[in-house]
């Protein structure tokens, strides 16, 4: 006489398994969601070397009176990535440090420097033409005190005190600004931060 099988009971213990695989699984991803959105905490290992400016703020198009009798095209700050700084026209000491690091940072990208342009946007005092055209030859040139350039710097952050950070500007190829770079920020932060970007992005 065949002896009947013992019927084991693995069901609420199979249950219990898939349930703790759940749980596992799900368990960080809630931790994560918590601490993003409900506490506010974000990660501090950005790559960048600027600071972001999130999100992008798109600039208007408008042309501007430039040094002499030439103009600044409304799409000027279109189709290359653009390195700009705002300032007085006579150049002070911060100026000429801000020109000269964006004139040596687009030299170090080399093959990729076609890509990239730089722009001085000119509060008033315009302008030191002999240092300009002896150290910065194509810089780009655009006056902003008029009402055309007030336009454009509103959209600056610190609209009223931009003109006076010493500040450079990164904006993308779409007319984006994206990043700023203070004065103290590491001089080599500006080219790491391009060629990286350079290296990522197709437009421009």
């Amino acid at each position: 006489m065949n002896r009947p099988v013992e019927q084991t009971s693995q069901g609420p213990r199979s249950r219990k398994q898939i349930w703790i695989l759940i749980g596992a699984f799900f368990a960080p991803l809630a931790l994560a969601f918590l601490l993003y959105y409900g506490m506010g905490i974000r990660p501090t290992g950005t790559t960048n070397k600027g600071d972001l400016i999130s999100p992008a703020v798109p600039l208007p198009e408008v042309e501007l009176p430039g040094a002499t009798d030439q103009t600044l095209a409304a799409n000027a700050l279109r189709g290359k990535w653009s390195m700009v700084f705002i300032g007085d026209g006579a150049c002070d000491a911060r100026c000429r440090e801000a020109l000269t690091l964006m004139r040596q940072t687009r030299l170090a990208l080399g093959d990729k420097m076609e890509r990239v342009q730089r722009v001085f946007l000119v509060t008033g005092n315009c302008c030191d033409q002999a240092y300009l055209e002896a150290e910065h030859d194509g810089l780009l040139l655009g006056r902003i005190d008029n009402p055309a350039g007030q336009t454009l710097l509103e959209t600056f952050p610190d609209t009223t005190q931009a003109a006076g950070l010493g500040r450079i500007y990164l904006v993308d190829p779409l007319g984006n600004l994206m990043m700023k770079y203070e004065p103290g920020a590491p001089q080599k932060g500006l080219f790491e931060d391009l060629k990286k970007l350079l290296k990522l992005s197709h437009i421009g």
